[in-house]
Formats: structure tokens, sequence, C-alpha cells
């Protein structure tokens, strides 16, 4: 363990110091005639690294890394580790990665001398940061651990900042984050901000974008534009914790709830997120299976946001995880062939793989 971390280590200065991200060359953004691979972030609880897969059919992914990190989270995050990855395109053609700053194992690592950050009155898995990313190129990488209650006095009391996740805001041509957010140990709710240019903070003190009826808690919201509607799927933790659907007209909300759930397994899951199939009216829900052991993702197909035909989990079915196990909390970006080309390169990874 401690050589793979300290490998991790070594990566992640090649990633982040090898050039300034603001140095680069911007460019447009692809469409989606011009894609031809998959990219899967996720992270590992025994590391709490970020780790990065690829695919060029979106159902077999392949490690980068040889399911090792490709960045250590005890250098990226203030709390040493990171959770809850999440990688986005925006109109600049850049890629931007957003993630949870929280080690839950910190004290048992020696990383902390508490349980959590704070005292127990915060609640499990107390955090105040949220880590921002920036990379034209996938390889060099602008990076922020971003504090909410320094940036925002109102938030002196947060509980958490969890699973932060990205969009652009059409209307106020903005990049906006959104997340899981408590005061205290109260209940979770989805909230929105939006960022500078940069990706480097918050500009905007967050406000409320969802919250799930009869004061219960819900997490990890994900929000996907289909047919003139955002579709946001997220966690509900009303019995068994599992997948439901929230739809507006605006990205902004407000969101109007429905009661069915996507998910039908039959154990708790969470962390949900969607992408497209290239070239096809087709998406896939990928979400996380916490509850089972080992971890593993599952998944459903959908061509309406109406209907969710699950497809199995990881090597169970169509979905296959060629070199790595045990995920947590992926998300899916389409890249160029040459993209893909020039991480594999990087990277060493024979892209070749059948699948």
């Amino acid at each position: 363990m401690k050589n793979m971390l300290k490998n991790a280590a070594c990566v992640l200065l090649m990633f982040l110091c090898a050039a300034p991200v603001m140095a680069q060359k911007k460019k447009s953004i692809p469409q989606e005639k011009d894609m031809a691979a998959y990219l899967m972030v996720y992270f590992k609880d025994d590391t709490h690294g970020l780790y990065m897969a690829l695919s060029k059919d979106g159902r077999s992914f392949k490690d980068i890394n040889n399911g090792l990190p490709v960045m250590a989270g005890d250098t990226l995050a203030e709390q040493k580790g990171i959770r809850d990855p999440h990688i986005f395109r925006g109109p600049d053609g850049a890629f931007y990665i957003a993630m949870t700053d929280l080690h839950i194992f910190a004290q048992k690592q020696g990383l902390r001398t508490t349980e959590w950050e704070r005292d127990k009155s915060y609640g499990w898995g107390n955090n105040r940061a949220l880590v921002l990313m920036k990379s034209y190129d996938l390889l060099h990488w602008t990076h922020t651990s971003f504090r909410l209650d320094k940036a925002f006095p109102n938030l002196n009391d947060i509980g958490c900042a969890w699973a932060p996740e990205i969009t652009y805001d059409e209307q106020k041509k903005k990049m906006m984050v959104y997340f899981t957010m408590r005061i205290k140990e109260g209940i979770n709710r989805i909230y929105y901000s939006y960022t500078d240019d940069a990706f480097t903070k918050l500009e905007t003190e967050p406000k409320l974008l969802f919250e799930y009826p009869d004061g219960k808690t819900c997490i990890d919201g994900d929000i996907t534009k289909f047919d003139g509607k955002y579709h946001m799927l997220y966690v509900a933790h009303d019995g068994e914790p599992g997948i439901k659907q929230a739809i507006a007209n605006t990205v902004t909300g407000p969101y109007t709830y429905l009661p069915e759930w996507i998910d039908q397994e039959p154990k708790a899951c969470e962390a949900p997120t969607v992408y497209k199939l290239i070239g096809q009216k087709k998406w896939i829900v990928v979400y996380d299976i916490y509850s089972i052991n080992p971890h593993n993702f599952g998944f459903s197909e959908t061509t309406d946001f109406k209907t969710f035909t699950p497809i199995g989990h990881f090597n169970g079915g169509v979905m296959k995880s060629l070199n790595f196990s045990s995920p947590k909390h992926g998300a899916v970006v389409h890249l160029t062939k040459k993209e893909a080309e020039n991480l594999a390169k990087a990277w060493k990874f024979d892209l070749s793989f059948k699948e």
C-alpha cells in the first residue's frame, strides 16, 4: 500500500506541475460526431485517490494506470483524501473535475487524531471543502481545495459538502457546481453555486437547488439535459437508499419531485451519474452499490428518461471493468480519438484492447 501511494504521489506531481493550465491553448468544444471514446473517473475507499479508465464502446472500461491512482488524494485535498469525482467538458473545450475533500478513514491511517474533522455535532463525515481542477489536455491541471466556510461566513456551521458535480448554466453563461450540503447535523439537501472562469473558487453563496419532500435526506444530484428538460437523478433516503428523479425547465429549477424509483437494486445504492452512448439515442445510468461486498457499479439504460432497464453490474452483464475492481462513485465524459490517444500515450496504455 505504501509503495502504491508513493507511486501515485509521483504521478500527481507530473500531472500538476509539468505546465500551468492557463498557458495551454484553448480549444473549441467538439461535437458528438467528433467523439470516439469514453473516460471514466472514480475513486476507491482504500486509497481515497483519483482513478481513470478508458473505453471505446462505453461498455468495457480499462484503467489507464492498471488499477492504481493517477492522483494521490493526500496531495490534492486538505483532509488528505478525495471522494466522489465528477468530470465535465465545458464550453471552452476544457475538462473540469470536482471532488469531495474528505478522508473517512483518516484517523485509522494516522492522518488526524479525531474520527472526523470536527466533533460529532456536525454529523457523519463532516467536511468543509471541495476540490476543483481544470485542464485542456487531461494531463496538466490547475488545482484548488476550496473551503466554503472561509468564503461564505453564513456557512460557518456547515456540516458537509459532498459529491460536487459540474454543469454549464446556458442562461447565466457560467460554470455551475451543485453538491450535497447540510448545516451541522441537519437534513442533507442539494445546493448550487457559480464558479470563476478559472475554476478555482465558488463566487456565489450556495442556494438551494432541491430538497426531498417530508424533510427526508437527499444526496448526490446528477443533472442531464434531455428533450428540453433538466433531469436530476439523486439519492433518496426514504427507506432503503436508492435513485429517484426530479425534472425542471431550467438547470436551477424549480425541480418537480417524481415518486418512482430508478434503480431496481435489492440493496442500498448511491451516486447516480448519466452518460450518453455516442451516436445512439441511449443513455447509461451508473450508480454505486455501496451496500455489497465488494463494492461495484450497477447500470441501467434509458432512451426517454421514463423507463430505465437494468443491464447488470460490472462483469455481471454487458458492462465490463477489465483490469480494476471495487470502484466508487464514477462519472464519464466523451473524448475525441486524438484526446484518447494522447492520454493513452502519456500513460503508456494500450488503447487497442479488445471489447
